[in-house]
């Protein structure tokens, strides 16, 4: 007999959201693994469901520990919850160790999807959804740090950030810096609270926005996706200048066209046959 192992979305700031069915595993489970049990046992509580000793914790400091004996838990026929503080377990919160542990050894994950701040965000920031990818948290300095930015150098799809208020004027000086300063960003706070607020502009305002703000609550940014500006294909003039070019310095018609085609990333049987029929006075 093998159990089930749910993974719960949990309300974001509303309690209103957490969804009839999320009540309904809470009630059902022989044990629910929750990131904090003081918060999660006040979320049963609200929700007038005993905890009882049901709780056990799963952080990032002790899932790796905790996958054998939940595994062992499965094997009886457990049926297990998973939970994080707020959202969705797994996504930039702990739970995807454990499920891949539990896919891995056969046993059957389903989830009660529900409340997340990467969606909310992103539906609500007014940039392209078509095409996003969740960044999470960047490091917070060093080359690591250094390399993750740069990356988003040529990144075309919407980018999702999460980041600690603290350094929300730092991340975005940081941004500033290494990407397209003029590139939208937008800055969710408090996302479903009381106090929600939404943000909107340019990496460069964003900077001059933050400086010396003191931000508090939880982070989403929303950065927008790099232009990539797409160069027309060379023309046959321009093909031949830059052949006449190449020849002038002693080339052959051949190596010519080879190192033309090369440069302009161009058929190279369409450079030599423009070499041949138009370039005047070309060496063979």
């Amino acid at each position: 007999m093998t159990g089930i192992l749910v993974l719960v979305a949990t309300p974001i700031g509303n309690l209103g959201d957490l969804s009839p069915r999320a009540r309904e595993e809470f009630e059902r489970a022989d044990r629910v693994l929750c990131e904090d049990t003081r918060r999660t046992r006040a979320l049963l509580s609200a929700c007038g469901i005993p905890a009882g000793g049901r709780l056990m914790s799963l952080h990032e400091h002790n899932e790796g520990a905790r996958i054998d004996a939940v595994l062992d838990a499965l094997g009886r026929g457990e049926r297990i919850c998973v939970v994080s503080d707020a959202g969705t377990p797994g996504i930039s919160d702990p739970g995807s160790l454990l499920v891949a542990a539990a896919v891995a050894s056969g046993v059957d994950v389903t989830t009660v999807p529900g409340p997340s701040a990467l969606l909310g965000a992103i539906v609500v920031s007014g940039l392209p959804t078509d095409r996003f990818v969740m960044e999470g948290f960047l490091p917070r300095k060093g080359a690591e740090r250094t390399e993750r930015i740069a990356g988003l150098t040529t990144e075309t799809r919407t980018v999702v950030l999460y980041e600690s208020p603290r350094r929300v004027a730092a991340t975005m000086a940081d941004l500033a810096a290494s990407l397209d300063a003029d590139r939208p960003v937008v800055v969710v706070r408090e996302l479903t609270k009381i106090h929600e607020e939404i943000w909107r502009g340019t990496l460069v305002e964003a900077v001059a926005h933050y400086d010396g703000l003191e931000v508090r609550g939880e982070v989403v940014v929303v950065l927008g996706g790099a232009t990539i500006a797409i160069r027309p294909e060379p023309d046959d003039e321009e093909i031949l200048a830059a052949i006449e070019a190449s020849l002038a310095k002693g080339m052959s018609t051949k190596d010519a066209a080879r190192a033309v085609a090369e440069s302009l990333k161009l058929p190279r049987r369409r450079v030599y046959q423009l070499a041949t029929e138009r370039a005047p006075g070309s060496p063979r």
